[in-house]
């Protein structure tokens, strides 16, 4: 199968060497030649500057789109109307403009679209999930997640202003740089209902999107919960509490172990003297580290090539999107945001 990927950052460069790793060598790289990484593992792909003329002339099975989150759909809805299959990074735009065209595009052409949110393969989120869904926390009631970043330290070989994560023209903002959580707490919780949100640019790194973020999230199941975003912590946090009526589990991306506390079954009733409760332990695999969220993506993707239905979808990407945009009218509105439609 021939691959085109437009972008060749520091996501597009994963992706690359990921397809590579798993035996896809038929690149083709759509370039700008505005990335500020070494161009030497490059040099042996053929490059093109145009979209049109490289989906003409080489008739790639798949299009990964990993530019700047405001040029996605430049490249998306050619490719959908071309009938590739496409790896749409997050968030699949800054605005919802447009993103009819690309459904529109995608249904017509048989395009398949998996959207880039890796946190989906995470062992432990998974299993969290997978206890959820067993009922064995019983009532979920409430729900927090807490992700913070130094933003200057992600990619130590640029200038963290010019990148896209700290420019408002190129979709930026903590809110969509890290919408990750807010596609895995909808996985895992179900469709938020409503939510509010203050956030804003309040810490002296230079930029002109919002650095701190605080979310308040009412489900429809009835579940409440927030979630902490910022590009200002040192060192970095990444950390997850969901709490039911019958127990407990605490996520940590630094270890990617996840905890269940659970109390013994007999006094599954509320009590005001509960004894202890039972924590089990769930590790990640031996040799489980970052990348193989992405690889387990990748191969994903390849079976979506081949007729796999995606597990994230075109969909599931509009709704995170949704929510980050509410996030950001809750602040500018100073009111909480209906999601009901």
């Amino acid at each position: 199968m021939k691959y085109l990927i437009a972008g060749l950052g520091s996501i597009g460069r994963r992706h690359f060497r990921n397809l590579i790793a798993l035996g896809e060598k038929d690149i083709v790289l759509l370039r700008t030649r505005k990335a500020t990484l070494p161009d030497d593992e490059l040099a042996d792909y053929p490059v093109e500057t145009d979209l049109g003329e490289a989906l003409k002339k080489h008739k790639p099975d798949a299009v990964i789109v990993a530019n700047p989150t405001s040029l996605h759909l430049d490249v998306a809805i050619p490719a959908a109307e071309a009938g590739c299959h496409i790896l749409l990074e997050k968030p699949v735009s800054h605005s919802l403009e447009r993103l009819d065209f690309l459904q529109k595009a995608a249904a017509k052409s048989g395009s398949r679209i998996l959207v880039g949110f890796q946190f989906r393969y995470h062992p432990t989120l998974n299993k969290a999930r997978e206890l959820i869904q067993q009922g064995v926390l019983g009532k979920i009631l409430t729900v927090h997640a807490h992700w913070g970043e130094y933003l200057p330290q992600w990619h130590p070989w640029e200038d963290y202003r010019q990148s896209y994560a700290a420019r408002a023209d190129l979709g930026g903002g903590v809110i969509g740089t890290l919408t990750h959580a807010l596609d895995y707490l909808r996985f895992m919780i179900g469709d938020v209902q409503e939510l509010w949100s203050f956030n804003g640019h309040v810490s002296p790194l230079e930029m002109d999107v919002e650095d701190v973020a605080e979310i308040g999230l009412h489900f429809s199941n009835g579940t409440l919960g927030g979630l902490h975003l910022n590009y200002v912590q040192r060192p970095p946090v990444h950390r997850l509490e969901i709490v039911g009526t019958d127990g407990t589990l605490r996520w940590d991306n630094s270890d990617s172990v996840l905890h269940l506390l659970k109390l013994p079954a007999k006094f599954g009733t509320w009590t005001s003297n509960p004894p202890a409760p039972v924590v089990e332990t769930f590790n990640p695999p031996d040799d489980f580290e970052r990348n193989q969220l992405f690889i387990s993506q990748t191969k994903h993707f390849i079976n979506v090539v081949r007729g796999e239905k995606p597990i994230c979808d075109l969909n599931d990407g509009i709704q995170a999107l949704r929510l980050a945009l509410a996030a950001k009218e809750s602040q500018q509105a100073k009111k909480i945001i209906s999601l009901i439609e």
